[in-house]
């Protein structure tokens, strides 16, 4: 991704949020940030996690994060292993802190749904002592 989206998040800033949860967790998070398209969020979305490999995590525990600035849209998926503990109600949550923050302050939305899904993925699937990041912390 290029860095003309810096202007709508920081990825220093995310990149450590991501860390600071991963550290609590076997789990992985993704922040994405999409370019311009045609088509639907959602299915752009499903298309990023399997680019970025999310379900390929040990625990199938993996997160993505899938911002649009453009568009004004975000979505959040989990993997099989997160959703079916934790579901639709973790990821309207982290959704409803992102568009919130928005308008003012999309890096900090991102950061609130991070340490949220962070939270979760620490209470379902706790670090492990042969845990490795499988997924890179800085935003896709």
């Amino acid at each position: 991704m290029t860095r003309r989206f810096d202007k709508y998040l920081d990825r220093d800033r995310v990149a450590a949020a991501v860390a600071a949860a991963e550290n609590t967790t076997s789990g992985e998070i993704v922040v994405a940030i999409a370019p311009w398209f045609w088509g639907r969020v959602d299915k752009v979305a499903e298309k990023a996690f399997a680019r970025l490999k999310i379900a390929n995590t040990r625990d199938r525990n993996g997160v993505l994060i899938f911002l649009c600035p453009r568009r004004r849209r975000c979505t959040v998926l989990g993997d099989a292993g997160i959703h079916e503990r934790a579901g639709q109600p973790l990821w309207d949550r982290a959704v409803a802190a992102i568009t919130e923050a928005a308008p003012t302050d999309l890096t900090a939305g991102v950061i609130r749904a991070i340490e949220l899904v962070g939270a979760e993925l620490a209470t379902q699937f706790p670090p492990r002592a042969d845990d490795t990041n499988e997924l890179p912390d800085r935003p896709a």
